[in-house]
């Protein structure tokens, strides 16, 4: 074999390994001093804006709101299934919103290398710019096919200006969602406990949206607060794990101290009454009625913490406002009839129900709690 032939051979045999399927091949473009500078929320940066990607979902934070849901890669296969892709991490709520009995499905994704981090048990979690909260909303048994019909996907994007609103509305085939902040309405009819129900179910416009989702002028997200998480979760991989350890093993939260508080299930009903009632205004009514919220000018307290003390709840407190009815107090000890925060619980008269938006039904299981908890009261009201 001639010297050239062989030296040939060895040129040849070399690039072939060079192109090979090598752990430590890096594609041109991806070397330490490519010219893409690494941005503070763990993404990558080029002369085209911020790009951020964590295990299968990439997202310029640049560009959203995008045109359709699909295209920030959240769920994996069919969309209308609603699986999770790799770093999109479900969770679920202790007490949730009520919404006309609809039902919900939540997620979270957060750029790579960034967290959440715990301010106080019922505070809401300082969340990272990048941050995206995703929330969906269903019928099951939905007439005439009895399928599930998802009616539109919320987001809130945490960017570098505060929270952005993001509603996309579901087409009916249930193949896509596109982005759509004018509001709508939507009837369905279905099944529930073997009842045919129907609802011309409500899609808010951005300044509902704003309307519940805000701390002064500032929007905020409502649910996510360390004693609403504090429980355990059934993820998809058939795995259960507390909510908390497992959002700080995914490195989305931080530490948080070992003795956190829970909320209790409101429809549990080995608890006391008045913890029942704390807890469903925690979430249904407390985003309005707290400082700085959309009714902070009204005589009540919702929260959690405050609604401990009774005349935060409004027990034998005078209403600001005359609704005729015979109404003479917020709540009047062993008289549903003369306690507003009843009628108000109980009727779907626009001007009058609570709360203001996000329902147009009855939620007939807690107008039968109020009930139960305002006939048990003996308070003597001055």
């Amino acid at each position: 074999m001639s010297k050239y032939y062989l030296t040939l051979t060895t040129i040849l045999f070399t690039l072939l390994l060079s192109c090979g399927n090598d752990d430590n091949y890096t594609p041109m473009g991806e070397t330490d001093d490519d010219p893409m500078m690494t941005d503070d929320d763990g993404g990558s940066t080029d002369d085209e804006g911020s790009t951020d990607e964590d295990m299968g979902v990439t997202i310029d934070l640049t560009a959203v709101p995008f045109d359709t849901l699909s295209e920030y890669g959240f769920f994996d296969g069919n969309l209308a299934n609603l699986t999770p892709n790799e770093g999109v991490l479900e969770y679920s709520l202790i007490n949730k919103l009520f919404s006309d009995y609809s039902i919900k499905k939540r997620f979270i994704w957060m750029p790579e290398g960034v967290s959440a981090s715990y301010d106080a048990d019922d505070k809401l979690l300082v969340f990272p710019v990048g941050t995206i909260i995703i929330k969906n909303f269903f019928y099951d048994n939905v007439l005439p096919q009895n399928a599930r019909q998802i009616l539109e996907t919320r987001l809130l994007i945490n960017t570098a200006d505060g929270w952005e609103f993001a509603d996309y509305i579901w087409n009916e085939t249930q193949t896509e969602a596109t982005y759509n902040l004018d509001g709508s309405n939507v009837d369905i009819m279905w099944e529930l406990n073997g009842e045919t129900r129907s609802v011309n179910y409500r899609i808010p416009n951005v300044t509902e949206c704003q309307t519940c989702h805000k701390s002064g002028d500032t929007s905020i997200p409502i649910g996510p607060k360390p004693q609403n998480l504090n429980r355990d979760f059934t993820y998809t991989d058939g795995s259960t794990a507390n909510q908390l350890d497992k959002w700080i093993e995914e490195g989305y939260l931080q530490s948080v101290p070992a003795d956190v508080s829970a909320l209790i299930d409101w429809q549990d009903t080995s608890a006391p009454l008045k913890d029942r009632v704390r807890n469903y205004f925690e979430v249904n009514c407390a985003h309005c009625h707290i400082d700085d919220g959309h009714c902070s000018y009204r005589p009540i307290r919702l929260d959690y913490t405050s609604s401990l003390l009774d005349e935060n709840i409004g027990v034998c407190v005078v209403p600001d406002e005359d609704l005729g009815n015979g109404l003479t107090h917020i709540i009047r000890p062993g008289n549903i009839q003369r306690s507003t925060l009843y009628f108000r619980l109980n009727t779907t008269a626009e001007e009058a129900r609570m709360p203001l938006l996000g329902r147009t039904l009855i939620h007939e299981e807690a107008v039968t709690l109020l009930e139960e908890f305002i006939n048990e009261l003996d308070t003597e009201c001055e």
